[in-house]
């Protein structure tokens, strides 16, 4: 298992990148007390605590995929049937009123 690097504060007008975050989220999710890490990176707890509960958030949606359902399947095939359909029946009707384009239009008479 890798150990999770140790990072200090950010210099004067530096951004938290994702990569940073991760890091010390990872260190908050392998049991580092709050307070240390807070000190040790210069970020404030509830902020800490906010990414946490974001990345945990992202995890469990992350961990929700149903990949390989045959109900998801059949519905992605089914509208792309519709999505098919929608488009030749755009192109016909362009068609038509290439063709005639005065069919529709009523005589003023």
């Amino acid at each position: 298992m890798s150990k999770v690097k140790k990072q200090g504060p950010l210099g004067l007008k530096q951004r938290w990148s994702v990569r940073r975050k991760q890091e010390v989220v990872l260190r908050l999710l392998t049991g580092e007390p709050l307070d240390l890490v807070s000190r040790e990176v210069s970020v404030e707890v509830y902020r800490l605590e906010e990414w946490r509960d974001r990345a945990l958030a992202g995890m469990a949606e992350g961990l929700r995929d149903r990949t390989g359902d045959p109900l998801e399947t059949e519905l992605d095939s089914a509208k792309r049937h519709i999505g098919e359909l929608s488009m030749e029946n755009e192109l016909l009707r362009k068609e038509r009123d290439l063709r005639s384009p005065l069919r529709l239009r009523r005589s003023r008479k």
